[in-house]
């Protein structure tokens, strides 16, 4: 982000994937809602702290809930927002997308249109990114 997205070189874009079960659902739908209000990468990482298990209660649609309020979300505005299904049917697109393009897992990371399925270094996204740019490496 610092190096690129920030300075325009580039265009950083999240797309949810959730494919780990209807908790997975929740929490792509719960940061969605945060992201509304401005706070999706504090939402996000208090997802991931919160991490228990795949599909053991822990992505309650409660307790989603109450990690908003413990980031100081409107509570009112975000479980409103939980039972849009404009949310939902948006999420579900992106799933749709995201299969289309042939992406089975997270993070799956895409540079113009290339796709990289395993988690590589940043030096070796910064490669790929500075070829793709024209930037030359140093001598």
């Amino acid at each position: 982000m610092d190096n690129y997205a920030e300075s325009g070189l580039v265009r950083f874009e999240y797309n949810h994937f959730p494919f780990l079960g209807e908790e997975s659902f929740r929490t792509a739908i719960a940061s969605q809602c945060a992201d509304n209000q401005g706070m999706f990468w504090q939402y996000h990482d208090t997802i991931f702290l919160n991490w228990q298990g795949e599909n053991v209660g822990t992505y309650s649609w409660s307790n989603l809930n109450a990690m908003a309020g413990g980031l100081g979300l409107d509570e009112d505005e975000f479980a409103d927002c939980l039972n849009d299904n404009s949310i939902r049917d948006e999420i579900e697109n992106q799933v749709l997308t995201a299969r289309q393009r042939g992406v089975g897992s997270t993070p799956t990371i895409f540079i113009n249109g290339q796709i990289f399925l395993d988690t590589l270094t940043f030096e070796s996204y910064q490669n790929q990114i500075n070829s793709l740019l024209g930037i030359l490496p140093p001598e």
